[in-house]
């Protein structure tokens, strides 16, 4: 009969194998995370900003208790998927072209999709060394828990002043994933140490400034809620700080020393897709909504939606303050969707308004 120890190792050699390619594997216990205060403090401050999901009674209990999630779980595997950085993105298609940022974990296939079938993948392969069916549950950036807490507790990291697990070998470019299973294993000693040291960099280059002293964000001034999770009108005071991202942000990482000599090579299965790290704005804004899923079928950026992905491509056209792209968003004044035709509209009047360069000569 395998023993705990010899289960655990098994699991984490085949978590960490070329065959299911996680980057980082550690074990925590499914007691209640320590920074649960923290949220609910966040969420009392209606930092959440629209997302009433992460208010909910039912997701804040079991946020601070995994055994509602699954009354069986003995342990938390948590597990970390690496996707690619700027280092690694395609070389840009124009020089000339006005093109757009997505956030580099958006740039090939849907990490929910890749990472659900591995964890499934490994739950099966514990299953066949125990010898019989386990209860499990998996997520990843799905489910009612707090994924950095556990990660830090299961020794992957610390949570950064980004609120970003970092990790001092690997950076922060990495999804996380959890599976609660109903077995015993034994937890990892947390990660202990805070290495952000005196640095602020991550909050000095935000353009919104919405990392906030306690290690929080707040969401309702974050360029990667503002373009993915809103589904109204950006107000119109944050649009000019947006500047060319279109779907997410990556600037608090990519300013973070620990990702600077961290290595970059991301998954092959999120890949970058043709035309994605870098768009051409004015061929995004005129993308019908059959080319809009055609070309995101299977991607994170779906979850903008259509109107929504079109609102941020004109706000970043706006903030080009390029007269070129003035055409193409006359045009969009004509679309059917309201919230494209006024951010076209904001992004028109932002380039006529522009003020005139000084001629000196």
């Amino acid at each position: 009969m395998i023993t705990p120890k010899e289960l655990k190792e098994r699991i984490i050699r085949e978590a960490t194998s070329r065959r299911l390619g996680f980057l980082l594997a550690g074990v925590t216990t499914p007691d209640p995370p320590p920074h649960i205060s923290s949220f609910e403090n966040w969420i009392s401050q209606g930092r959440h900003a629209t997302m009433d999901y992460l208010a909910s009674d039912r997701s804040r209990a079991r946020r601070a208790d995994p055994r509602l999630i699954l009354p069986e779980c003995k342990s938390i595997l948590v597990l970390a998927l690496p996707y690619g950085d700027l280092k690694t993105a395609p070389v840009k298609a124009s020089v000339n072209a006005v093109e757009g940022q997505i956030a580099s974990y958006a740039w090939g296939n849907d990490y929910h999709l890749v990472i659900s079938e591995r964890l499934r993948a490994l739950v099966a392969f514990i299953e066949e060394q125990v010898g019989h069916p386990i209860h499990n549950r998996g997520y990843t950036d799905a489910g009612p828990i707090l994924e950095r807490d556990l990660a830090q507790r299961a020794g992957l990291g610390w949570i950064g002043k980004n609120t970003c697990l970092i990790n001092p070998r690997h950076g922060s470019y990495f999804l996380l994933a959890e599976v609660l299973l109903g077995v015993e294993l034994e937890p990892d000693p947390p990660f202990q140490t805070d290495q952000c040291g005196t640095c602020t960099r991550c909050i000095e280059a935000c353009p919104t400034q919405c990392i906030l002293p306690d290690r929080t964000i707040d969401a309702r001034r974050c360029i990667s809620y503002l373009t993915i999770e809103l589904k109204e009108n950006v107000p119109t005071d944050l649009r000019s700080f947006i500047g060319n991202w279109i779907f997410g942000c990556d600037i608090c990482q990519m300013v973070c020393p620990w990702n600077r000599f961290a290595a970059s090579d991301g998954d092959p299965a999120l890949a970058p897709r043709e035309d994605v790290p870098h768009p051409n704005l004015i061929r995004e804004l005129e993308l019908m909504s059959e080319e809009f899923n055609r070309k995101f079928r299977n991607s994170p950026v779906k979850r903008a939606k259509y109107r929504g992905y079109l609102r941020n491509v004109a706000i970043a056209l706006g903030n080009s303050e390029d007269p070129s792209v003035v055409p193409a968003l006359k045009k969009a004044l004509d679309y059917s969707e309201p919230m494209v035709r006024e951010h076209a509209a904001w992004a028109l009047n932002r380039i006529e308004n522009r003020p005139q360069a000084i001629d000196n000569e």
